[in-house]
């Protein structure tokens, strides 16, 4: 059996995140994945030449951002153009993203250029905290006049959290993701397998042992504090701290008498996001300026990410569409509604096509901060000393991989400040028993 002060469970990048933080407190830190590659949905698959990530990926400079920094990865990319149209009425119009745009939409009346200037200037001070308690939808009813600049709002904060869910979803999060938005964003050369590598790298140079093609089956645990993990082959690791960044109901599954837990109340509560995404490759853009494209009255997004990252060998133009999904999912219509905002958006595109990708249904998060959520998830379980729960669904209003790094940290900073007594505590319970 082997024997490690922490045991991960999961390789995406909190499971990384969270070895790493390990690691470098010196911790026995081993990582236990169940596929043959790191990084979960933050994989990158190269085909003929062109880097596919799972989905569209942009770094913002937020919590993960600065967590990747801290750790010393070189991120080589670029930020893209933020020149950007919306669709309305299935017409391409300029999309107000600066003064210049701003005047010239015709988008937007008079009245609706100046509240949208306002709430430009507005958003470096707001205080979003204060919207944690109400949905998105009251948000923007209450705040917000025009009804256009309503419509252009609820795309862009859509965009931002890929949460097509107003009437459920919290507002300050979602507006303090808006915010780093508009710091910039990062798209990074050879997709987000090249951040991925970069993290392995770092773990490995920090002594974490990973394993990879392993399938975790079972966290055991006895009297109150977790004791091993096991996994399908019979591999048993005794670990003192067990950090899962499973999904909710996968972590459900793996903990013995979890309905007794705080995990029940987390995977009851959990919605997951998901979306539909079309990436293609083309030869030339028959339409060069229209490259970063909202749409106002459908829940389509496109952006060519090898405007500001190298995606492609022959250096080919990658565009990646998404459709936000709702509750209704039809793999069929979402790939029609796709390519008809790509005749749009690039009208002849499918004679300068090379090679695409469609994932008609991505997961991009098992949770978020919503107006049902009873609790934020982790980072302990309360009823099991040594055992956390981090992943981007384990949000304390985080959104999306700054979820999955701020609540790894978390976990590890919850080991760090309750050394010793989480054994000590279930050894007591124990001998009470």
């Amino acid at each position: 059996m082997l024997k490690m002060d922490v045991a991960v469970v999961g390789g995406g990048i909190a499971g990384l995140t969270a070895a790493i933080y390990a690691g470098r407190a010196g911790k026995r830190t081993i990582l236990i994945e169940k596929q043959e590659r790191l990084g979960g949905r933050g994989m990158t698959n190269k085909k003929n030449g062109t880097y596919f990530n799972l989905g569209g990926h942009a770094l913002y400079q937020s919590d993960a951002y600065e967590t990747f920094r801290e750790f010393g990865l070189r991120l080589q990319g670029n930020q893209p153009s933020i020149d950007a149209f919306g669709i309305w009425k299935d017409k391409l119009q300029v999309l107000p993203t600066g003064i210049g745009s701003l005047m010239t939409t015709p988008l937007l009346s008079w009245r609706g250029k100046v509240e949208f200037a306002g709430w430009l200037a507005k958003f470096g001070k707001l205080d979003t905290h204060a919207y944690d308690k109400i949905s998105l939808r009251d948000w923007i009813e209450g705040h917000i006049q025009d009804p256009m600049v309503r419509h252009i709002f609820y795309s862009l904060l859509r965009t931002a959290s890929y949460v097509m869910a107003p009437d459920l979803q919290a507002a300050g999060p979602v507006l303090r993701q808006f915010k780093s938005a508009l710091r910039g964003v990062l798209y990074l050369d050879r997709g987000w397998g090249s951040m991925v590598e970069e993290l392995r790298q770092v773990a490995s140079k920090l002594g974490v042992q990973i394993i990879t093609k392993s399938k975790v089956v079972s966290i055991e645990h006895s009297e109150g504090i977790v004791r091993h993990v096991l996994c399908e082959d019979g591999t048993k690791i005794e670990a003192t701290h067990v950090i899962v960044t499973t999904p909710p109901a996968v972590l459900h599954q793996l903990v013995p008498r979890a309905e007794a837990t705080a995990i029940h109340t987390w995977k009851e509560q959990a919605i997951e996001v998901t979306g539909a995404c079309l990436d293609v490759v083309l030869r030339r853009l028959p339409k060069p300026k229209q490259q970063f494209v909202y749409g106002l009255d459908h829940p389509v997004f496109l952006s060519n990410h090898s405007r500001a990252a190298w995606m492609n060998e022959d250096k080919a133009q990658v565009l990646s569409l998404m459709k936000y999904q709702g509750t209704e999912k039809d793999a069929k219509k979402d790939l029609q509604d796709l390519e008809h905002a790509l005749d749009l958006i690039q009208p002849g595109w499918r004679n300068e096509l090379v090679d695409k990708q469609y994932l008609p249904k991505i997961p991009v998060c098992y949770d978020f901060a919503h107006m049902k959520r009873q609790v934020d998830p982790g980072p302990a379980v309360p009823e099991i000393k040594g055992l956390y729960a981090a992943g981007e669904w384990a949000s304390h209003g985080e959104l999306l991989v700054d979820a999955a790094t701020a609540s790894a940290k978390r976990a590890v900073q919850h080991i760090l400040a309750h050394e010793g007594t989480e054994r000590v505590q279930g050894d007591n319970h124990r001998n009470i028993v």
